[in-house]
């Protein structure tokens, strides 16, 4: 559509494809693995892999996908362009991780039946965003992994217990929830009305 009104109008346009993006201000039940892990780790919960956990993933810090987002809408470049970070991970190791940085974690890294249609590898290819707007990731994956687990450990403090995305996930709630006025009622009514569901699809 974009490159239609760019044809059509000579409309200005810049394209990007955005990879595997995580940090602070995720939503708990997005579905995605970083959240998954997180969350399960510090409630103590197994930690679940689909499969044997040989697949690979590759995750950039929300930090870096703002920058590589200014610089190409700051340059005149038209093509696509993909923003992502190439160091890969196998969903095994970046559960080991995870489970390491949520310091004396209890949670047990359990295996469920692989899903169907399940990629064995998702890395980006990034050169082009490295030659044209000069643009690499910069924030390591650990050190952006360390932020979001202190993001949503704020979150559980706030909120308490989160269950992760499945047939029973739930979105945060208030600790006192069983003694809401009116109006807070008609506040969560109108959160739970306006948030959207666990599958629908997040920038990050």
């Amino acid at each position: 559509m974009m490159y239609a009104y760019h044809n059509q109008s000579s409309v200005d346009v810049r394209v990007a494809r955005i990879f595997n993006t995580f940090g602070p201000r995720m939503h708990p039940n997005d579905g995605r693995v970083v959240s998954n892990f997180i969350i399960q780790a510090l409630q103590g919960k197994d930690i679940t892999i689909y499969g044997e956990g040989h697949q690979t993933r590759s995750f950039q810090y929300v930090e870096d996908l703002v920058t590589g987002l200014t610089k190409l809408m700051n340059s005149d470049y038209g093509l696509p362009v993909n923003l992502g970070n190439p160091e890969e991970y196998t969903v095994k190791d970046f559960a080991l991780l995870v489970k390491e940085l949520v310091v004396g974690s209890p949670s047990a890294i359990v295996h469920m039946p692989a899903t169907k249609d399940d990629p064995a590898k998702r890395k980006p290819d990034i050169r082009v965003a490295m030659d044209v707007l000069g643009w690499q990731p910069r924030v390591p994956v650990r050190e952006g992994l360390s932020k979001t687990v202190a993001y949503f450990r704020s979150e559980l403090e706030d909120t308490g217990e989160i269950v992760p995305t499945g047939p029973d996930a739930t979105r945060p709630k208030p600790c006192c929830s069983n003694v809401l006025s009116p109006s807070r009622e008609y506040e969560d009514h109108l959160y739970a009305e306006t948030m959207p569901a666990a599958d629908e699809t997040r920038l990050y």
